[in-house]
C-alpha cells in the first residue's frame, strides 16, 4: 500500500512529514470505553504483514516515525506522510497510531482530507478493517485512496500542512444484523428492517430503548417477541443479562423473565434486532392484545 511512496530527498534533512497529526479519543472511533490517560506515549513502527518495501523505504519509514510526536494513552490518530496525484483520484499516504493497550481492529471509518485552511478537499469512507490487528502502541504506514468522485475541485490542496482526519461528525445512526441474520434473512426483510429504523429516527442521545416488531404466541405455548435494541451511545453496549416484562394493549402484565444472552453487543449509534422466547411456564396472561404491545426491562 507505499505503491508510490518515494524518498523525499538526498540526504536526512530533507526527510518529514507533510501532513499534520489528528488525534482522537480511540473510543470515539471504536465505539468501546477506554479511559483517557495524560502519559505520554511512543509509537513503534508496524508494517502489516502482506506489506513489502525496500531497504530504502525502511529507513525512510523508521526515520519519519521517529519524528512523530508522543501521543496521549488510549487514542488513535492520522498522521499524514504525503499525497500525490493519481488517474482515478487522490492517494494520501499515512501513519495509523494506535495507543490503546491492546490490539485493535477497526471497520468501515469515514476519513477527511483537509487543507492547510482546514477547508475539506474529500472524504470518503474506508475499509479500515484492511489494516489488520493494529498492535498497541504502533503506527502503521498506510496509503488511502480518495476516488476523484469524492474530491471537491474548488478547494486546492497544497503539499504542506495538510491532514487527514477521523470524521466524527457523519456518524448516522443504522442497522446492524447478527452475523447469523445477516446469513440467513432475506434481502428484501433486511430492506424493510432498514426501512424501519430509518422511519423511527434516531434514538435519545445516551439512551438505550427496545422497539417491538412483532409477538407471537407458539403453538406448543411459548410467546416468541421480535425486538429493535436501539443504542444512541458513542460507544458500543455489551448486555449479558436482560430482565424483560411483556405489557400488553391494556396495559397489563403478560410475561416476564431474565435472559441470558451472553456477551450479546450493540455497536455504538446501531440498531439490532433480536428474537426472545417466554416459555409457557412464564406466561401469565391468558388471549393477550397484541394490537399495542411494550416491553420493559426490569432491575
Amino acid at each position: 500500500m507505499l505503491s508510490f511512496f518515494k524518498r523525499k530527498g538526498k540526504n536526512d534533512s530533507a526527510l518529514k512529514n507533510d501532513g499534520l497529526e489528528t488525534a482522537v479519543s480511540a473510543s470515539d472511533v471504536t465505539g468501546e470505553e477506554a479511559e483517557a490517560g495524560q502519559e505520554e506515549v511512543t509509537t513503534a513502527l508496524s508494517l502489516h504483514p502482506s506489506q513489502t518495501v525496500s531497504q530504502e523505504q525502511m529507513y525512510v519509514l523508521r526515520f519519519l516515525n521517529n519524528e512523530l510526536p508522543p501521543l496521549k494513552r488510549n487514542q488513535l490518530s492520522l498522521s499524514g506522510i504525503e499525497w500525490n496525484e493519481q488517474p482515478n483520484g487522490i492517494a494520501v499516504s499515512a501513519f495509523v497510531r494506535n495507543t490503546v493497550e491492546r490490539d485493535i481492529s477497526l471497520g468501515d471509518v469515514p476519513l477527511l482530507l483537509l487543507n492547510e485552511k482546514n477547508e475539506l478537499k474529500a472524504r470518503d469512507t474506508f475499509k479500515l478493517k484492511e489494516l489488520g490487528s493494529l498492535p498497541a502502541d504502533s503506527s502503521r504506514p498506510w496509503t488511502f485512496l480518495f476516488p476523484s468522485a469524492s474530491l471537491n475541485n474548488g478547494v486546492k490542496l497544497g503539499k504542506e500542512n495538510w491532514s487527514i482526519a477521523f470524521d466524527l461528525t457523519s456518524r448516522t445512526h443504522k442497522l446492524e444484523l447478527d452475523e447469523k441474520w445477516e446469513k440467513t434473512l432475506p434481502e428484501e426483510q433486511k430492506e424493510n428492517l432498514k426501512k424501519i429504523v430509518k422511519k423511527l429516527g434516531d434514538p435519545a442521545k445516551n439512551e438505550l430503548n427496545f422497539t417491538g416488531l412483532s409477538a407471537t404466541t407458539l403453538e406448543n405455548g411459548n410467546l416468541t417477541i421480535s425486538l429493535l435494541i436501539r443504542n444512541g451511545y458513542d460507544r458500543n453496549v455489551n448486555i449479558e443479562k436482560l430482565p424483560l416484562q411483556l405489557i400488553d394493549a391494556t396495559g397489563e402484565l403478560v410475561a416476564q423473565g431474565q435472559f441470558n444472552v451472553g456477551d450479546f453487543e450493540v455497536k455504538a449509534n446501531t440498531t439490532k434486532p433480536w428474537t426472545f422466547v417466554f416459555p409457557a411456564s412464564l406466561i401469565q396472561k391468558d388471549n393477550p392484545d397484541f394490537s399495542k404491545w411494550s416491553v420493559r426491562v426490569t432491575k
